[in-house]
């Protein structure tokens, strides 16, 4: 289990970070007296438990969980302040615990394991597809980095075929809207297509991608992506999604319209 700790006074974020230390959960804690630092961290590391200052100098904790929710919904979110009047600001924004400073062990303990009894039972995969918002690949709880912003786009597009083999033309028509696919082109493809290989391999994840003579097409079964399990009925994917999929992307638009009408019927 992973805890993060933002509070922009020294003393206060290293005892938090000690009786998190103690918990019996054992977790790895990381702390941050900036925001805009942990906003950095959580670009390329994912947090099962964020433990928030509200009053601090650079943002502050009701502006960071809003864009930590934004891009990580199902994490879970404890303020711990000295002032109890931010409490419906709080839990507006469906936050997991609301500590009152000084905090003690017991109560931090409490806290948690209540915040660990709403996630659901469902154990989530190594390899996690995140469509909802922007396009992430995280691997071991860690963000993918890619070297190559095309080689991403072309994971995203192979995700969003739901597992469908998809020939080289037509992987070039969707991530180049305009432009002939000739033989430079193809040679361009196909740089793009071992970078997201290396990659991939990089990190452990080569068994997601399929290559066939036909194409290429995503292991679905290899992937536990949010898009599959909301169009599953699963309620945690649908109560996460927010009107946003893969927002990068202008080929995504008639996927976003719909997801938004399936999700309209459930």
């Amino acid at each position: 289990m992973r805890i993060l700790c933002v509070d922009d006074e020294v003393l206060v974020l290293r005892l938090t970070m000690d009786l998190c230390h103690e918990l019996r959960q054992n977790p790895e804690v990381t702390g941050f007296t900036r925001a805009l630092d942990a906003l950095e961290w959580l670009e390329t590391n994912a947090a099962d438990i964020i433990l928030l200052d509200i009053n601090m100098p650079d943002m502050d904790g009701i502006t960071l969980a809003t864009k930590i929710k934004e891009k990580h919904p199902d994490t879970a979110i404890i303020f711990v302040t000295g002032y109890s009047e931010y409490a419906v600001d709080a839990f507006n924004l469906h936050a997991s615990g609301y500590l009152l400073k000084p905090m003690s062990a017991e109560r931090l303990a409490e806290e948690v394991d209540y915040a660990l009894s709403r996630k659901p039972e469902r154990r989530q995969g190594r390899i996690v597809v995140k469509t909802f918002g922007d396009f992430d690949l995280i691997v071991d709880g860690k963000v993918v980095y890619f070297s190559r912003t095309k080689s991403k786009e072309l994971l995203a597009y192979l995700v969003d075929r739901q597992g469908r083999s998809v020939t080289r033309a037509a992987l070039f028509a969707a991530l180049w809207e305009e432009g002939m696919y000739d033989r430079s082109k193809q040679k361009y493809l196909d740089v793009v297509i071992r970078s997201l290989r290396d990659t991939l391999a990089k990190y452990d994840a080569g068994e997601i991608l399929e290559m066939g003579k036909g194409g290429l097409r995503i292991r679905e079964d290899k992937i536990d992506c949010d898009l599959y399990r909301l169009l599953e009925g699963d309620a945690d994917a649908i109560n996460s999604y927010r009107g946003e999929y893969m927002s990068s992307y202008p080929w995504a638009s008639l996927t976003e319209a719909y997801v938004d009408r399936v999700r309209n019927h459930l």
